[in-house]
């Protein structure tokens, strides 16, 4: 058919590009402020309960992509099971998830450059990376996937050796070069379990979905991959395993070897304990290979955006100048629109980086766990309409366990987080911002509906008097 996506992702391109979505700033660089926030043991738990409500979320998206696999899904399930208000409100909230956050990846891989350029502006390095990023995308689809695919694989590989060098200067295999053998793992014990108390947990939540945020990746390309019936169980099961294995173990690893005291968002926590242990050029390297992984979350991020205003616009309910296509596939149109996300990232660097970038991290934070919260209760209503239209849940290809608790659970922990900004100063101006689009959204949408409604009835006028 013409304009529409070809088939051409397979299991690994599906896999890596979840993996790379996710493991980018929020894992390399946001962390550190988690740690500040909620201390080492309330960081572990906060990625803990991040990874139970990711997997939640992703068992409801499996159930609902594979029945139903299509580009830029999220919306139009959110449009069949909610309403039709809520599906174009949900279109623009991931939208804003991806945009916003490509703004912070671009602001990261600038601060990043700091360590080995810092004469040269952030801003500089922002721009520069922006126009990388948008010629990556502007090749086809399979050029896309096979890049990401080796893209996420380096990141992957690095984190398992920043795992296995972390534990083995916590149990005493590797001397840690800046730091008292004794101290190690004092992290858990001199600044006490919770240093800034339990409600920092609830606080913090929200830079850890943002951190896990880019798995529904697996969602909105279905429409792109081949047999999605068979590919999108096994994506999800890989992907689900990897992330919670990569973030708690990185998490553990950097609780126990980062001082509060010296967390933050300037530089990346991994390279400040690299720094901590003292093996030689390790920071450098592993600054390398975080700013390849955030410039490959980038790559998915505008990939993911511009989907979503693709399918908006192939579904009619925004210009359909935006669901054009070139010859290999690529939404060219909407993808420019989409790097609006690049101007916040030249925005924020020249304000200042380190608490816009937060600010930033806060919108998409929570414009994406809204969208869980959508996929959630997208998932309850699929669930009984497919009951009250006399199917068998034996059917289904793919089932998700344990329903009703899996949808509302995931629900519940998602609105439980959007709740605990509200009490963080740093992260309160997510709901100053999302709130309102949220209601601009809605607002947008049915107007335009009334518009049309109006026209409609205008040319039914019109056409009753010319037959009279």
């Amino acid at each position: 058919m013409e304009n529409q996506f070809k088939r051409e992702m397979k299991t690994r391109h599906l896999v890596m590009l979840s993996l790379g979505g996710v493991i980018g700033t929020g894992l390399f660089l946001s962390s550190g402020y988690t740690i500040q926030q909620a201390g080492p043991l309330g960081t572990i738990l906060a990625y803990g309960i991040g990874a139970l409500v990711v997997y939640l979320v992703m068992l409801c998206l499996g159930e609902l992509s594979v029945h139903n696999p299509e580009t830029g899904a999220f919306h139009t399930y959110a449009h069949n099971y909610i309403g039709p208000g809520t599906g174009f409100t949900v279109a623009w909230l991931y939208w804003l998830t991806w945009t916003v956050a490509l703004g912070s990846e671009f602001t990261a891989a600038g601060l990043l450059m700091q360590r080995w350029f810092p004469e040269v502006s952030v801003w500089i390095w922002s721009a520069f990376f922006a126009a990388l990023i948008f010629t990556l995308n502007a090749f086809s689809v399979k050029f896309f996937a096979e890049a990401e695919f080796w893209f996420s694989s380096v990141k992957v590989v690095a984190i398992v050796l920043f795992i296995l060098i972390g534990f083995g200067a916590m149990f005493g295999w590797i001397n840690v070069a800046n730091s008292e053998p004794t101290s190690v793992l004092s992290n858990f014990t001199s600044q006490g379990l919770f240093p800034n108390g339990v409600t920092a947990i609830l606080m913090t939540m929200l830079a850890v979905n943002f951190a896990f945020s880019g798995t529904e990746l697996i969602g909105i390309a279905a429409g792109e991959t081949v047999n999605p019936s068979k590919t999108i169980p096994v994506a999800i099961r890989t992907t689900l395993v990897r992330l919670i294995l990569f973030f708690i173990g990185t998490i553990v690893v950097l609780s126990a070897l980062l001082p509060t005291d010296v967390a933050g968002v300037v530089e990346s926590p991994f390279v400040a304990v690299l720094d901590r242990i003292g093996i030689p050029y390790a920071a450098d390297v592993m600054n390398f290979v975080i700013l390849t992984a955030i410039l490959s979350a980038a790559n998915s991020g505008l990939y993911a955006s511009a989907r979503m205003l693709w399918s908006l616009a192939d579904k009619e309910t925004i210009s359909p100048v935006f669901s054009k296509l070139t010859s290999n596939g690529v939404p060219l149109i909407a993808m420019t629109f989409s790097m609006i996300g690049g101007g916040l990232a030249l925005l924020s660097s020249v304000i200042a980086p380190d608490t816009v970038y937060i600010v930033l991290v806060s919108i998409s934070g929570l414009a994406v766990v809204v969208v869980w919260m959508s996929i959630s209760a997208s998932h309850f209503q699929f669930r009984r309409a497919y009951r009250i239209a006399g199917y068998k849940e034996e059917d289904l290809a793919y089932k998700a366990p344990l329903y009703p608790v899996v949808p509302i659970v995931a629900f519940i922990l998602c609105l439980a987080s959007c709740v605990g900004i509200a009490f963080d100063p740093t992260q309160r101006i997510a709901l100053y911002c999302g709130i309102p689009f949220i209601g601009i959204c809605y607002g947008s949408y049915y107007l335009n509906q009334s518009i049309k409604k109006r026209r409609m009835n205008h040319v039914q006028t019109s056409q009753s008097i010319k037959s009279h």
